[in-house]
């Protein structure tokens, strides 16, 4: 089996599994518990909860734990509407994760004014659209640090100094971008930063929500548990998991990046030698996640390239959406201008850890055998395809 899909989810370390096994077996008490067995469950949390704020450079007592990622983009944005005061607008970017996306825009069913930053062609919101943006007031602006779909990264650290210069919280969503490029919470200024999990070798269902501090934030979930900041018996063993995955993410953080980067440029470089000007490469020329590659084969659907990697053992994903009415182009490649006949054709190749050159080797291979068969529609005119490029988060 290859494996190309770790922008979904990843493998849990058996670090991870042994940890959260001992866990449940020894550290089963209450952790609210006053008595010295819930103590000692405590002390199990307190031990992740700092590793968890040492790989994105925040201090302990600013995270809060969640069940995941999903439930801390919504408490970053429901938390901002119910600050005293607070305007009834919040803006998003356009490209932002699509279950979040969806919640936002429900909001204006509420009298919510909910406005969505336009992107640049390589999916990027520009300090100058924020600016103009922020001429009315807003309750939070949430940009994501890197798009789940096409690994770019946004200018988050220009941003959130306009956002704070209008005194409007910002949030970033780091999911993607935690565990495979540097994250430092105090020096992107940013106010609310969410994570998960499950996509840096820890199990699903934990994630965390980290709020500046100092910054008074209502709690989604009523409870005394958190700090009153979220409420309900903590996930213990997910807790104590998400802390061995965040440790072991910050080993060898650089190098591991270093390697996936060259990996990914291997990769698309070989995908041009066999496609030629039928292959485009989203979001190309920006700043991207090391381990993402988006790719679109003129003349061949999504699901054409799916079945054929997976009859041979790879596994990779869509970049489009099912709706209830079938399939839908991605929102993410609409929104960079991307004609809905290519974004339907959008392949994700996201590499992780356990990548080796002989799996990009093979994965070559069989795009070879898919570039031979004959193509269903003219390719596209040539493609101005720089060299793919990585970046840190400041």
């Amino acid at each position: 089996m290859i494996y190309l899909d770790h922008n979904a989810t990843t493998r849990p370390l058996p670090e991870v599994i042994a940890t959260m096994g001992a866990c449940q077996a020894n550290a089963w008490a209450n952790p609210s518990s006053r008595h010295a067995l819930g103590q000692s469950v405590r002390a199990w949390m307190v031990a992740a909860r700092a590793d968890v704020a040492a790989l994105v450079g925040a201090q302990p007592v600013e995270v809060v734990f969640t069940s995941g990622a999903t439930e801390a983009n919504h408490h970053a944005l429901h938390g901002a509407l119910h600050r005293s005061g607070a305007p009834r607008r919040v803006l998003l970017s356009a490209v932002e994760h699509a279950g979040y996306l969806a919640s936002a825009l429900r909001l204006r069913e509420e009298g919510v004014e909910v406005s969505l930053l336009p992107v640049d062609a390589c999916g990027r919101v520009s300090p100058r659209v924020l600016q103009e943006a922020l001429r009315d007031k807003a309750a939070l602006v949430s940009v994501m640090a890197a798009n789940n779909e096409t690994g770019v990264l946004q200018p988050v650290a220009d941003l959130a100094v306009i956002a704070r210069a209008h005194g409007v919280p910002f949030h970033v969503d780091a999911t993607q971008c935690a565990g495979k490029l540097p994250v430092d919470f105090a020096a992107l200024g940013a106010d609310l930063l969410s994570l998960s999990a499950h996509k840096l070798h820890g199990p699903k269902g934990s994630g965390a929500l980290v709020i500046r501090k100092g910054l008074s934030w209502p709690s989604l979930i009523a409870g005394r548990q958190e700090r009153a900041r979220r409420g309900g018996t903590e996930n213990v063993a997910g807790i104590v998991g998400f802390g061995v995955a965040a440790q072991h993410a910050r080993t060898a953080l650089s190098e591991r990046a270093a390697r996936l980067g060259g990996l990914r440029d291997q990769l698309e470089a070989g995908l041009a030698t066999c496609f030629g000007d039928r292959l485009l490469v989203h979001g190309h020329a920006a700043a991207r996640l090391p381990n993402t590659s988006c790719i679109s084969l003129a003349g061949l659907s999504a699901e054409k390239v799916l079945r054929h990697l997976e009859r041979r053992g790879i596994f990779a994903s869509s970049g489009a959406a099912c709706s209830s009415g079938g399939t839908e182009p991605s929102h993410v490649l609409i929104a960079m201008g991307v004609p809905a006949s290519v974004a339907h054709g959008a392949v994700r190749l996201s590499l992780g850890s356990e990548t080796s050159e002989e799996e990009i080797a093979e994965t070559l291979g069989a795009f070879a055998s898919l570039a031979a068969e004959p193509a269903a529609v003219a390719p596209p005119p040539p493609q101005t395809n720089t060299q793919p490029t990585s970046g840190a988060l400041a």
